[in-house]
């Protein structure tokens, strides 16, 4: 592997992992707008456990 190779891969995978956390930012943000705005609730209640256990329960 040439040392061009390397930086590409490496480049490439600090970009993937600043999408990644780029696109949980912006769902913690979501949550927290569609819940606290929209919903009425509290914003940061979103991040209760008991919350999301009553969101799955829907699904199950």
């Amino acid at each position: 592997m040439s040392q061009n190779t390397g930086r590409y891969i490496l480049i490439s995978l600090i970009k993937i992992l600043i999408v990644i956390a780029l696109m949980m930012l912006l769902f913690i943000i979501g949550t927290m707008i569609g819940y606290g705005v929209i919903g009425g609730g509290k914003a940061t209640e979103v991040f209760h456990a008991s919350l999301w256990e009553h969101l799955f329960s829907f699904f199950k």
